[in-house]
């Protein structure tokens, strides 16, 4: 059963990172593959093929340690780049983990003038990120941790991981910068134990700051799978929070290191209900894909990879709208009670003591209704493997 399948648009509002087109393939065990991607050139390709946006790191427009001439003339090419194209910068993070002086964490980083450079480097490309438009500012800590348990006090790497938050959320309100900062988890790599490794973590962080408005959570599938968790119902809590200020979808075959594939790509039916959970949940933001385009591939396959990402994501969503307008779906669903789970336990104006005094059913009688989860499930595998 074939599905038309529309192409791309900027209404979609697809995304990239810079460093995801442009990364050259240099893994812990080999050198590049390919050569370093000029910026403007990869705005041009993804322009052309429909992107929306693009998301960067500061390393990634301006090599670490410019002078301000040449950051200014990089700045401003790049600019021009964004208007000829028509991309916008949906978002923008910083680069707090490549140069060796990261090597033990920025904003957490026992020594105290490495935590004070990391919070100056940042504030330094929020500046650049509200001039471009960004609305959002990606927060990954990816060397915040540890790898022995007597290296750092856990409690106290929270402390300065707050204070950081804090600050940062003082400098755009008192600069009045349009910007809210998104957390992004990961449980592992490159450090043993990253701080903040799941959403659920994230989330409990973000509540103990001066300003948690400013502060909600970028969920990436392979992240959230590397823990072992399930990335649909992460992306889904987060909604309901009011959380979810950005994604990045990738794929990933399981807890192993972080792989980065495309969108669709390692494990398919968790990608089915993400996008399901996105449609359901209402999120209208940017889609972003942070993925990696195999080492084994030249220029060419880059290019196939990144609009891979856009088309399997409007494949699944085309799937998800179909699973959910399906007579039988919507019969089985009935069947399986799961529109009941819609309707409040306690009726309208009950309280515990009205509970207490109410007649229920016996719960023999109630043990022995099927719950009907696997024809939902069948029939969802069965919208996804395209027979339906």
């Amino acid at each position: 059963m074939s599905i038309n399948v529309p192409a791309p648009t900027p209404e979609d509002k697809f995304s990239f990172g810079l460093w995801t087109v442009g990364w050259q393939g240099r893994d812990p065990f080999g050198e590049a593959t390919r050569p370093e991607m000029d910026t403007v050139y990869a705005l041009e390709k993804l322009a052309a093929l429909g992107a929306y946006g693009v998301n960067f790191h500061d390393d990634d427009v301006i090599p670490f340690g410019s002078d301000d001439a040449t950051r200014d003339a990089i700045i401003q090419r790049f600019r021009k780049g964004l208007e000829d194209t028509g991309l916008a910068v949906t978002t923008a993070t910083t680069n707090l983990f490549t140069h060796p002086v990261f090597k033990s964490g920025a904003f957490t980083n026992n020594d105290r003038d490495i935590r004070r450079f990391a919070l100056r480097k940042v504030m330094r490309n929020i500046d650049l990120a509200a001039e471009l438009g960004a609305k959002v500012y990606v927060a990954w800590g990816g060397r915040e941790g540890a790898e022995y348990g007597a290296s750092q006090d856990t409690r106290v790497a929270l402390d300065r991981m707050k204070e950081a938050f804090d600050l940062l959320g003082d400098y755009v309100t008192e600069q009045g910068y349009d910007l809210r900062f998104a957390i992004e988890p990961k449980p592992n790599e490159p450090r043993g134990d990253i701080l903040l490794p799941t959403v659920g973590h994230a989330l409990a962080f973000i509540e103990r700051l001066e300003r948690p408005e400013l502060v909600g959570v970028n969920p990436e599938v392979g992240h959230e799978e590397m823990a072992g968790m399930n990335a649909a119902a992460g992306f889904a809590q987060a909604l309901w929070q009011g959380k979810l200020f950005h994604i990045d979808l990738n794929g990933q075959n399981g807890p192993k290191f972080d792989q980065d594939l495309r969108f669709g790509a390692g494990n398919v039916r968790g990608a089915f209900w993400v996008v399901d959970a996105l449609l359901a949940g209402g999120y209208d933001g940017p889609v972003h894909f942070d993925y990696k385009p195999a080492r084994t591939e030249d220029d060419d396959g880059v290019w196939v990879s990144a609009e891979a990402n856009m088309r399997n994501y409007l494949i699944l969503r085309e799937k998800v709208k179909a699973f959910r307008a399906d007579p039988e779906v919507q019969a089985a669903l009935d069947a399986a009670k799961v529109p009941e789970l819609s309707t409040p336990t306690l009726a309208d104006g009950e309280g515990w003591q009205q509970l207490l005094e109410a007649d229920l059913p016996d719960p023999d009688a109630l043990a022995v209704r099927g719950g009907g989860f696997e024809l939902v499930d069948q029939l969802a595998l069965e919208h996804l493997y395209g027979v339906r």
